[in-house]
């Protein structure tokens, strides 16, 4: 089965190692290259530096609309094209060339979590279960007919970090089973039901600053919800600004007001109040520092007992 790759992330390698051996791969297609933040050095996509280590050709269109790329596309003639966080729209010009379609590995249970930050969202909203859904491709972002799922549970120690990392492996074995019931001519697709239907756009900046008015289970959510990117952060009264990686909830009552250092747990670390108990904070980076844990800011005497963040 000839195959046509598009992806870009980390993400889509363990998808990307599973067509390059099930499958005749042709081409690659990810996004454009970029410039490190001295803007000296060119970074290479995951996706690109798997092509040239094994002698795959690669492109990196700007435009998916562009006559050459349709054209390169067509002279291919792929059975099917694989996409896995490639980071562009798939217009309709380029849907009906291969004879099986598009599929696609989306990190959430359709109709679940449409959009761009599927598994941030899991984390976010504290959901015990998400997985991944491996679909057709359509214009209508997300909404294709599903093949199959994988699921997995979400522990309360869960990161995006370690969530992300396990929904990259089983997304391949479902990309796996997907090929097998293609090859085979065995798919049984089924339609999204659009009555469940949500959408997660991208993280907004808003969305990582803490309200410490908000309930434990929230920032507690919010912290390892974006861990390790962006971040959750927080500003001392000082306007210093300090990023949150790992909490703890404690379920003890305090007085005085949200945002407050209220407690020092030895060998732990500060206690925030919330409005209905403290977040312990174990690991937190100060900005221009290095990550501190919760005995290190306990030690150095960065946060007190009395100390404020902003709301």
């Amino acid at each position: 089965m000839k195959t046509i790759f598009m992806g870009t992330p980390e993400f889509a390698i363990p998808s990307l190692e599973t067509v390059y051996k099930n499958t005749d791969l042709k081409l690659i297609f990810t996004k454009e290259d970029k410039r490190n933040a001295r803007g000296n050095k060119i970074i290479y996509s995951p996706v690109k530096q798997f092509g040239l280590d094994n002698d795959i050709e690669i492109i990196q269109p700007k435009k998916m609309k562009d006559e050459e790329v349709i054209s390169k596309i067509k002279e291919i003639n792929p059975d099917l094209i694989v996409v896995v966080a490639y980071g562009k729209i798939i217009p309709r010009e380029i849907i009906d060339i291969p004879k099986y379609g598009i599929i696609n590995v989306h990190s959430s249970l359709l109709p679940k979590y449409r959009g761009a930050s599927p598994i941030h969202s899991a984390i976010l909203n504290g959901d015990t279960e998400t997985g991944v859904s491996i679909m057709y491709i359509e214009e209508e972002l997300d909404a294709g007919d599903v093949i199959l799922k994988e699921y997995c549970e979400i522990s309360e120690e869960d990161t995006l970090g370690t969530l992300h990392d396990r929904l990259k492996e089983l997304g391949a074995i479902g990309l796996g089973k997907a090929l097998k019931l293609i090859e085979e001519e065995k798919v049984q697709a089924e339609k999204q039901d659009e009555t469940k239907v949500s959408f997660v756009k991208p993280i907004t900046k808003e969305q990582t600053k803490i309200n410490w008015n908000d309930a434990k289970e929230v920032i507690y959510n919010q912290i390892r919800g974006l861990n390790p990117f962006p971040g959750a952060h927080t500003f001392t009264e000082t306007g210093e600004n300090v990023k949150i990686y790992k909490s703890e909830k404690i379920d003890k009552e305090y007085e005085g007001e949200n945002g407050t250092i209220v407690e020092i747990i030895n060998k732990k670390g500060p206690v925030v109040k919330t409005s209905n108990g403290g977040i312990i904070l174990l690991e937190v980076k100060f900005e221009g520092k290095k990550l501190q844990s919760g005995t290190d800011i306990i030690n150095g005497r960065k946060l007190t007992v009395g100390n404020k963040f902003k709301n």
